[in-house]
């Protein structure tokens, strides 16, 4: 992921609303116990996050990929007064980290917590997602996108995690090679085509894909 200019970013960071203290405790406590810690969201997305969620104030959010529960609370500070996110995913061994981290904010009321395989969780349910954060195994990308744009109304949005994959997707020798590159390039290249949506494929981090169902 470190294929941003580091001075720019650390400047973006200076001049980024901070991370309230629950998410900082979240920050520290994933690098410091946690495997992979650069899947987190972080300080920088994180107040991404939360400023599309306040821009859009969703009623329903999905989040594909929970991890350690830091991009679904910052998702979740936008929900309308009544609103619900639902977070999905694979990892049982998570399970309980995630729900203490949930159940210290202010916004566990609001937050669902769910373990299992997100493709047969997202038949199930039946709620109109003004926004969908995928940010989970690479490899169902595809899967995931088709299910999500083909269930939510239009003028909702979907943020997809990763699409720059640390800068591989531009690399020929990657593309040639690496699985998970090709995936995400290919991912790229429909949502570009797809005509049912408009998108912007944003240089924030690892590359985010803003989607808009038309």
């Amino acid at each position: 992921m470190d294929f941003i200019n580091q001075t720019i970013q650390d400047y973006c960071d200076r001049n980024t609303t901070a991370e309230s203290v629950d998410l900082h405790k979240i920050n520290r406590h994933t690098h410091a116990n946690i495997l992979q810690p650069r899947m987190l969201s972080g300080h920088f997305q994180g107040r991404f996050l939360s400023m599309i969620s306040h821009m859009i104030k969703p009623k329903y959010v999905l989040e594909i990929g929970t991890y350690t529960g830091y991009s679904a609370i910052c998702l979740a500070e936008g929900l309308q007064e009544g609103g619900k996110l639902i977070t999905i995913d694979v990892n049982a061994e998570l399970e309980d980290l995630v729900n203490y981290h949930i159940s210290q904010s202010n916004l566990n009321d609001k937050i669902e917590h769910l373990i299992g395989d997100a493709s047969e969780i997202i038949n199930t349910l039946n709620f109109p997602f003004d926004l969908v954060f995928i940010d989970a195994d690479k490899p169902n990308y595809p899967k995931y996108y088709d299910l999500v744009v083909n269930k939510i109304p239009n003028g909702s949005f979907i943020l997809i995690d990763n699409v720059l994959w640390s800068g591989k997707v531009v690399v020929e020798k990657d593309l040639a090679k690496d699985k998970d590159t090709q995936i995400l390039h290919s991912l790229n290249r429909a949502i570009q085509k797809d005509e049912r949506v408009e998108n912007i494929l944003l240089p924030i981090r690892d590359g985010l894909m803003l989607v808009r169902k038309l």
